[in-house]
């Protein structure tokens, strides 16, 4: 196939009226989601689709210099130019072509990633074939992808748990919350919630805000004290629980805990996640928006397969169309693992609402009792509603913004 276009529409869905969460040591207030979507045309007039990675995730940034804006102009501009009349026949013509632009290494594995996942929408639609069955190279019949809930953010112990019930009753076998309330009160918490869904639910905690908090951050003796009396509610793991890419202090942390530990989702590239897997973590987290897209996400399926130390499970935190394309990945997998499903909206069981994540399909998803059955139609299998490009348009500044008390 030859590339003629890369289209690039960066978004906004406004949160109105603005939301403020309260953590330790400060103050979070949300005005928008972000979201970038795009396009990639052949000269054959067919479209390939694909989201772009987001911005890091919450709290300090830490990564400078890659925002949405910052990957969506380079889309449109050397991206475009070096991919211009280019004929693709696989995707390592793709990976030479990024890495003949000299790119930060995160920006090329994030523009890598829309790329690739593009070209396997239009290489599906080629041939007629979904794209779990391009990855996994034979004929695949998934059953329905077992999803867990992505949810809970800076609230009280008690708002924790309600939101992990409501879960519970909409069937997700699993809930993923976000601590940061100060030692104490996250240990309070995992206790409310074992005591509550623990025998029904497995619990995920995404530790990062613990090493970002400046002044707060609760140190790596801390954070060990606090995965001992975690110990006692067996969460089914500990999520980037010490900075991203501190590979020493990964390796002290499974020296000091038998909890299992996940990572991977802010690797700036394949090469850090494969390093990662290597630490003792118990579960690697690339994402296909963020790690080369399906190319590179699966020489980390391939790296963990078989393996009794260290399963790949996708890290998923966007829109439905990341949502099916890193379902893709999982079906394709030869393990049988979880998939992750970030619930936005104005109920209880939602972080906040983002109502974009579900506009940007015209293809309504099949979701129920906490699973997706995955369209099988080709390429992605989804149609995307391009409405969205006026519906949502984007908003200047900053989607969120932190507020930090003195210490």
């Amino acid at each position: 196939m030859r590339f003629v276009d890369v289209t690039v529409h960066t978004l906004s869905s406004p949160i109105d009226p603005p939301q403020v969460r309260e953590f330790y040591g400060g103050r979070r207030r949300l005005h928008k989601r972000d979201f970038v979507l795009a396009a990639v045309e052949t000269a054959d007039g067919m479209v390939g689709y694909a989201p772009a990675a987001a911005t890091s995730s919450a709290m300090r940034e830490y990564f400078e210099g890659t925002s949405h804006d910052d990957l969506a102009d380079l889309l449109e501009t050397r991206v475009e130019d070096a991919l211009a009349g280019l004929t693709v026949e696989g995707p390592s013509d793709l990976r030479d072509a990024v890495a003949g632009l000299d790119l930060p290494t995160k920006l090329a594995s994030e523009a890598l990633g829309v790329l690739d996942v593009a070209y396997h929408d239009l290489r599906g639609k080629e041939l007629g074939a979904p794209v779990y069955e391009l990855l996994a190279g034979d004929d695949v019949d998934p059953a329905p992808l077992e999803l867990y809930a992505s949810a809970g953010m800076y609230m009280e112990p008690e708002g924790y748990v309600e939101q992990a019930e409501a879960l519970r009753e909409r069937g997700y076998s699993a809930y993923k919350y976000r601590p940061g309330l100060g030692p104490e009160e996250d240990e309070r918490t995992l206790r409310l919630l074992d005591e509550a869904v623990g025998d029904e639910m497995d619990l995920m905690v995404d530790a990062h805000t613990w090493w970002k908090l400046g002044e707060r951050s609760y140190g790596f003796e801390g954070v060990v004290e606090l995965l001992d009396a975690f110990d006692a509610h067996d969460p089914y793991w500990i999520e980037e629980p010490v900075e991203p890419a501190d590979y020493d202090a990964y390796e002290r942390l499974r020296e000091r805990t038998a909890l299992p530990l996940a990572g991977g989702e802010s690797e700036e590239s394949v090469a850090g996640l494969r390093r990662l897997a290597e630490t003792g973590v118990d579960f690697l987290q690339g994402d296909v928006r963020h790690h080369a897209g399906f190319t590179g996400c699966w020489e980390c399926v391939e790296l963990c397969a078989g393996r009794a130390d260290v399963e790949f499970v996708p890290h998923n935190f966007g829109t439905n169309l990341g949502l099916v394309a890193n379902g893709h990945l999982v079906a394709a997998s030869p393990e049988d693992v979880r998939l992750e499903q970030p619930i936005f909206g104005d109920g209880v069981e939602a972080m906040y609402p983002f109502p974009l994540a579900d506009d940007v399909l015209e293809t309504d998803l099949d979701i129920e009792d906490g699973h997706l059955t995955l369209p099988d139609g080709p390429g992605l299998g989804v149609e995307v509603d391009e409405s969205v490009v006026e519906e949502y348009p984007y908003i200047e500044g900053a989607w969120t913004e932190f507020e930090y008390d003195d210490a």
